[in-house]
């Protein structure tokens, strides 16, 4: 750490030289600003820039690198693990930097490192046009993409990693560099999946299909069909085009007008299915979900952007998640998946999720540092509760997960439904073959590791 006189300096030149604002602890904004979704996390940074501009993140990163504080980057701030924020560094904090451009006859859209997926999803609607973003609309663009993208269009469209286009990125030293397919393509590789570890994503070029219809389908069933209503899901999704996601969710029942209101509270199992397609097709397909008896059911043609905001958690609750990415989904592991159920912290915000894979995220390129895509199914317990009395509980609970499905797991698994798992976890996200690659690039661009709130991948 520089002498006091030195910071004092260089606090008074970042405050008069960045666009944008310049919070220490003593600031009335300051707790505010470093608040994220994991209410668990709770972190004090020395300095959050609050950057507007690709100027203002070179300045705030030359800033840290000057006084040899530690820089953590702040997109959605949604990560599990409050990747976004560190103790006594510098926080580059990108929210003002939402900005998105659609470029309807290019099929593509520029979106700026600091959106979240509202803003993605809602530019994007009025051309019925889209690409595969986070299931909740506050996830920040930039880090789902980066690391990896996994959504309810990624079945249709392939992973978000497999839309990335190009990448505008301030480095360590405070350059910049714009890594595409022709431009740094090496630098460019390991973006997709790598995160964060190489420097600060100012914007991100993503390609876009095509989504003129959307409709969804929720079915919640007492707890006890659960085997049976994911076993249809599972045959049912088995059989049916990419178009065709969504997940067998075990959850509270929500304070909605199509849930009976006593069983508001209480475990029910859920079968979402989400299709890119028209709502009188989506209601063909689901008949053999719609056969079996169930205590509400929601089926209808929906903008995409409105389904992104479905799921959303409300701030302020405490988080655990983690995920096995699975060889299969046999009857015997449908049985270990749906008792493991009963367990679940209730009423809280808590799922148990299994998800359905395969489809362009199988035969996407196979060249990208994700091991998990030739998965068929994944599981992901998503602990969310309230109360700091049930963190052991909670977190014990997700752990048991994991440890059930083990015997069918593939060792990969996606690391932004993570949090900090430990180093073997972010190789099994990034495929032990690729590690050395991925530390070269590390070590070219960030030789020091500044960037090292994430998954991280030390310099070979």
């Amino acid at each position: 750490m520089a002498p006091t006189s030195k910071a004092g300096t260089a606090l008074a030149a970042l405050r008069e030289d960045l666009a944008g604002e310049v919070l220490t602890p003593d600031d009335p904004d300051y707790d505010e600003a470093r608040t994220v979704f994991n209410a668990m996390v709770d972190r004090r940074p020395a300095v959050i820039a609050r950057c507007e501009s690709e100027a203002d993140v070179v300045t705030a990163v030359r800033f840290a690198r000057d006084l040899d504080l530690p820089v953590a980057v702040r997109g959605g701030g949604h990560s599990v693990a409050g990747m976004s924020l560190n103790d006594g560094g510098v926080v580059v904090d990108m929210r003002r930097m939402n900005e998105v451009t659609v470029h309807p006859g290019a099929k593509a859209v520029r979106v700026a490192g600091g959106a979240l997926m509202s803003h993605l999803d809602r530019a994007c609607q009025p051309y019925d046009l889209a690409t595969t973003g986070g299931r909740v609309s506050t996830t920040g663009v930039a880090g789902f993409v980066l690391g990896g993208g996994s959504g309810w269009l990624d079945r249709d469209f392939g992973l978000a990693v497999d839309n990335l286009l190009g990448v505008d990125l301030v480095t360590a030293d405070g350059s910049t560099v714009t890594a595409t397919a022709e431009d740094s393509p090496e630098l460019f590789w390991a973006l997709h999946g790598g995160g964060g570890n190489f420097g600060v994503a100012t914007s991100l070029t993503l390609r876009l299909h095509e989504l003129p219809r959307f409709a969804m389908c929720l079915l919640l069933y007492p707890p006890e069909s659960g085997p049976e209503v994911l076993r249809a899901y599972r045959d049912l999704v088995e059989a049916a085009g990419p178009e065709l996601s969504g997940g067998v969710i075990y959850m509270t029942g929500p304070p909605e007008p199509f849930v009976p209101e006593h069983l508001v509270g209480t475990l029910l199992a859920g079968a979402l299915v989400t299709y890119a397609g028209a709502e009188e097709d989506l209601r063909e397909q689901v008949r053999p979900l719609l056969a079996l008896e169930h205590v509400a059911e929601v089926l209808t043609a929906i903008p995409y952007a409105d389904l992104q905001c479905m799921m959303d958690d409300p701030p302020g609750m405490r988080n655990y998640w983690s995920a096995e990415y699975l060889t299969g989904l046999p009857d015997a592991l449908v049985d270990v998946f749906c008792a493991r159920a009963s367990g679940m912290p209730v009423p809280t915000g808590t799922q148990h999720v299994m998800f359905p894979l395969g489809g362009a995220i199988a035969s996407g390129p196979a060249e990208f540092p994700v091991p998990y895509r030739d998965s068929p199914w994944a599981v992901h317990p998503f602990a969310v509760w309230a109360d700091p009395a049930e963190d052991d509980r909670c977190r014990q609970w997700v752990k048991d997960v994991r440890a059930d499905v083990l015997p069918w797991s593939t060792g990969a698994v996606y690391l932004n439904f993570t949090g900090d798992e430990g180093p073997q976890r972010v190789a099994a996200g990034l495929g032990e073959q690729n590690l050395a690659r991925l530390g070269a690039v590390k070590r070219q661009y960030d030789p020091d590791n500044v960037f090292r709130f994430n998954h991280n991948i030390k310099p070979g």
